[in-house]
């Protein structure tokens, strides 16, 4: 099924673009979520008239997340946990406890933001854990646990 994106779609396409889709994925997925349009005539022509509002509106949300990647990656956030005399935690800190630390340091995360590839952190020192901002914007944040 041929559809118009409304929105940019991971690595799929970007608005405007008309890709082949399976019927499943477009009437299950794509339409409810107002992501895509059938392509015919009539959707091309209408879409062609909101598409300076529709790439207005991404560049806002791009430009707010960019502003919102600089406030995280100034941001340092320590954590004080037990840890045993080699520095190995008793327990570990995972997406919750950042996002708690993030939240008394007064930057808004959201726990499925957080992105831990290989793991909770289970040792003191300075890491850098991940943060899934917008489509492709990631940021760094720079995370310090000490012993308690």
């Amino acid at each position: 099924m041929k559809v118009i994106l409304k929105k940019k779609l991971g690595r799929r396409g970007r608005i405007g673009d008309q890709i082949i889709v399976k019927k499943g994925f477009a009437r299950n997925y794509l339409f409810p979520r107002g992501e895509a349009v059938p392509a015919t005539a009539a959707n091309m022509a209408a879409f062609e008239e909101q598409r300076a509002e529709l790439e207005r509106v991404e560049a806002e949300q791009v430009t707010a997340a960019e502003a919102r990647k600089a406030t995280i990656e100034a941001a340092q956030l320590t954590i004080a946990m037990k840890a045993g005399d080699e520095g190995k935690l008793f327990g570990s800190v995972g997406a919750q406890d950042i996002v708690d630390a993030a939240a008394q340091a007064q930057v808004s995360i959201e726990r499925s933001e957080v992105r831990m590839p290989d793991g909770p952190l289970r040792a003191t020192g300075e890491h850098l854990v991940e943060i899934h901002i917008y489509e492709e914007i990631n940021a760094q944040l720079p995370v310090t646990i000490v012993a308690d």
